[in-house]
């Protein structure tokens, strides 16, 4: 198996990190550091994780190695991949300082920073001297949404690939090879996480993730008052803590019971308090983590409300464009004579402006009442 059989969709980026991986030295376009582009969901780490294994790997059919770069063992590849809303400092200075290392089993040592647009000014001034003079044997492969995302000093040191969207029909396709799931289920959950890879995957496998989507959008459509709208904000702001919980909470319960085991401290058992500090940092680290997920659900809910009134917009002016929610097509009927054209234009400028607030972290429940109010007024 190829490293790069995983990878859907991305035929013409998968050819150019091929030929700078496969050729020689010096020749094949292969540079030291690389920007991987692309839209949530299009699989940048997968394609990070695949370039970076072509790179170490022994060939492209080298599948163990892909497999110790996504299970974060391999000796030579460092991943940064950040549970939190910022990537820190002290994280990037310590990439910094083992890129400095002498690759021990492949041609190169590789280190990927996923999110790479969630470092500050000062964390990327930080990383740019690393890049302005890497060691002859690293390879830096940073993964963000788009070029604008990180400082231009950075993009002009780095080769960039574009991804792109890949298609409903092949991201089903991945799907059922995946998990196995039905033809159907797999297209329609590609089709309402609009080729999301991630999300797709979760909404085949997860009937309790299907069931909040539809409860979220059937509140959104249901709002036709202010008070309509306070009162679906605060339930929206639930549905997504509940959603962020179900991705979190398994994990955390691991984690503990893994650090507890590792201090030595038996199941249920009191912790010593000179050991107390090193739970603390856990548990501050999962409410990092927790936060970071909230707010990636507020915006997967705004990306599905979104992915509403962009059906209605289209309905309404009778494009023949398949819409996203299909599985809803009769409310989105009944609701195109109360959402005109010109309403539904405005909500999704109003859903655009709610993400930029959430992002500047603005309270979340005022971004979804503001949204909601617009909703409401622009509603017949």
């Amino acid at each position: 198996m190829s490293v790069w059989d995983g990878l859907t969709g991305q035929e013409e980026a998968v050819a150019a990190l091929r030929s700078a991986a496969e050729a020689p030295d010096g020749t094949g376009g292969m540079t030291h550091s690389w920007l991987i582009t692309g839209p949530p969901g299009s699989g940048r780490s997968n394609v990070a994780a695949a370039f970076a294994a072509a790179l170490v790997g022994a060939g492209p059919d080298d599948d163990h190695t892909l497999q110790q770069i996504t299970a974060r063992t391999h000796p030579d590849v460092s991943v940064l991949t950040t549970q939190r809303v910022i990537i820190t400092i002290d994280e990037i200075r310590q990439l910094v300082t083992s890129s400095h290392y002498s690759p021990s089993v492949g041609r190169y040592r590789v280190v990927i920073i996923e999110d790479a647009d969630r470092m500050t000014e000062r964390t990327s001034n930080l990383l740019l001297k690393a890049l302005e003079e890497p060691p002859e044997r690293t390879v830096w492969i940073l993964c963000a949404p788009s070029e604008a995302d990180l400082l231009p000093t950075i993009r002009s040191r780095v080769r960039s690939v574009r991804l792109r969207v890949p298609g409903i029909e092949s991201v089903a396709d991945l799907i059922v090879a995946r998990t196995g799931v039905d033809r159907a289920l797999a297209t329609d959950a590609a089709r309402q996480a609009q080729s999301h890879i991630g999300m797709a995957q979760r909404l085949a496998t997860s009937e309790d993730a299907r069931d909040r989507r539809r409860r979220t959008l059937e509140t959104v459509l249901g709002v036709r008052s202010v008070g309509d709208a306070v009162m679906a904000a605060a339930e929206l702001l639930a549905v997504a803590d509940e959603d962020a919980k179900a991705i979190t909470q398994q994990r955390d319960s691991e984690e503990r019971d893994a650090a507890l085991r590792s201090l030595g401290v038996e199941p249920g058992g009191t912790v010593p308090p000179a050991l107390r500090s090193q739970l603390r940092a856990l548990e501050e680290d999962q409410k990092r983590r927790a936060t970071r997920s909230l707010r990636d659900g507020l915006d997967r809910i705004l990306v599905d409300v979104s992915s509403l009134y962009r059906d209605l917009l289209l309905l309404g002016l009778g494009a023949p464009a398949e819409p996203v929610n299909l599985a809803m097509r009769e409310q989105l009927d009944r609701t195109l004579e109360v959402v005109p054209p010109a309403a539904a234009l405005e909500v999704l400028d109003a859903v655009a402006l709610a993400r930029q607030r959430i992002a500047a972290n603005v309270a979340a429940l005022l971004a979804l009442e503001a949204l909601l109010v617009t909703i409401a007024r622009a509603t017949r």
